[in-house]
């Protein structure tokens, strides 16, 4: 048994120059679609032809490619983060918040890798 649940999802987040310009590109080159973007937060959201998987891009002036940070979809960030830090799990500073969007922690498995958690607090209802 796990310490947190996650949800069925995952985005894989890539740093990019032009999220616009890439989002074209990977519906051009791999058939993804665009989902959003988010000027104010400098982000986009592709969904992948895989279900439950999408591609989140981040945009930077200089970003850094091969840095890949498996974002994973959570339910309870607040509660998850906590029991990973009674783990001992080592986190990269706060947890931000993008009001009415999402709520992002990240965090380190033992070789250093960066993760991600994600809560969504869009109003889907």
């Amino acid at each position: 048994m796990s310490l947190i649940s996650l949800e069925e999802t995952i985005t894989i987040a890539l740093s990019v120059k032009d999220r616009h310009a890439s989002s074209e590109w990977y519906r051009s080159m791999l058939g993804f679609d665009t989902i959003y973007h988010a000027d104010e937060a400098g982000w986009s959201e592709l969904q992948t032809n895989t279900n439950g998987v999408t591609l989140g891009l981040g945009e930077h002036t200089q970003p850094a490619p091969g840095n890949c940070v498996p974002v994973f979809g959570i339910a309870d960030l607040d509660g998850a983060r906590q029991k990973l830090e009674q783990a001992n799990v080592k986190f990269d500073g706060a947890t931000d918040v993008v009001e009415g969007m999402v709520k992002t922690a990240t965090f380190y498995d033992p070789d250093g890798n960066a993760l991600m958690l994600a809560e969504d607090l869009t109003d889907r209802s």
